[in-house]
């Protein structure tokens, strides 16, 4: 096989490159010249290269690929960018990689990619989770390990405006039966949309969790939202338990990633602390009444520990539920 150089591709070539490919290529770009490592040609498309480096590059971005899958996939990757390579060339045949939006779109790309590689190079240095620290999260969250159960939810939304809340409310506590309720709401006009769903306790979000693990079978719960109420009527549970041996992977990797997200949080307003910032026009107005600093990311709620049941969904009618609605 002939051993060729790699090229750099030009900053503009990444106009039509792919999301899947786009941080390989510019990783390449950033690698490329006089003193880049040479790298084997697996095709030729005109006069432009695609190298075995390219296709690792892309494999490397696919998790679970069992050993023997590697020659297959390896070939479908190639495919793949000999065909994102043609539509490059033609895209500059047509000198879309001059249009305005398309360089904003590149320049776009090329900050997220930098800011996304120096957020992972402050993570690598944040510390692991000690057991203490795990173990005090398991048993902090009962309701997501210990006494974790399988929850048969259905939701009732409301479209209501404030002053028919305190009505809605007291109906719902007088209603014996969900059907009794809906009845209700229908006969008065109140439009409402039913949904039912199964799922585990890791699926729901945390804040909310510990609410919904308090309720009985048959009980319910109302909340506010921007259009109305909504009803959490819990048709029905079971339990399972997570021990801690179990949970250990997903607590640690969870605490890890939040001690990483603070870290960078801090950073930056470390950074914004020391940065001369001026806001100008409409955004100095808005900038002067806002408090100071910039909202950190969120934390994304812990993985599943253990295979969730399959969500089931559907509408709600009157005959979705007998059971009591347990608010009395």
């Amino acid at each position: 096989m002939k051993v060729m150089r790699m090229r750099a591709p030009s900053g503009f070539r990444l106009a039509a490159l792919t999301a899947a490919t786009l941080m390989a290529v510019a990783l390449t770009a950033c690698g490329g010249g006089s003193g880049a490592k040479a790298s084997q040609t697996a095709a030729k498309v005109n006069k432009e290269e695609i190298t075995v480096h390219q296709i690792n590059f892309v494999l490397q971005r696919q998790p679970n690929l069992k050993p023997d899958q590697v020659e297959g996939a390896s070939r479908q990757v190639l495919e793949r960018l000999i065909d994102q390579e043609l539509a490059v060339q033609k895209a500059q045949d047509l000198k879309l990689d001059r249009d305005p939006r398309v360089v904003q779109q590149i320049e776009t790309a090329k900050r997220e990619i930098i800011a996304r590689a120096y957020a992972e190079r402050l993570g690598e240095t944040a510390s692991k989770p000690q057991p203490q620290e795990i173990t005090q999260y398991y048993n902090d969250k009962p309701a997501l390990f210990a006494d974790r159960r399988i929850y048969n939810l259905q939701e009732i939304s409301i479209e209501a405006k404030p002053e028919q809340f305190d009505a809605l409310r007291a109906r719902l506590g007088e209603a014996k039966t969900l059907p009794e309720f809906l009845d209700y709401l229908k006969a008065n006009d109140i439009k409402f949309v039913g949904t039912q769903a199964v799922r585990s306790a890791e699926q729901l979000p945390l804040n909310s969790l510990d609410a919904v693990a308090r309720l009985k079978d048959g009980q319910s719960m109302l909340n506010a939202t921007p259009t109305g109420l909504l009803v959490v009527y819990l048709a029905g549970s079971r339990s399972q338990p997570v021990t801690l041996e179990q949970a250990r992977p997903a607590i640690e990797q969870f605490l890890l990633n939040q001690r990483r997200t603070d870290l960078l949080a801090k950073d930056i307003k470390a950074m914004r602390e020391n940065a001369k910032i001026e806001y100008v026009g409409k955004f100095a107005e808005a900038a002067a009444s806002a408090p100071a600093g910039s909202a950190s990311a969120p934390v994304a709620p812990i993985a599943p520990v253990t295979s969730p049941d399959p969500a089931a969904s559907g509408s709600l009618d009157s005959n979705s539920s007998s059971k009591g609605l347990g608010n009395k």
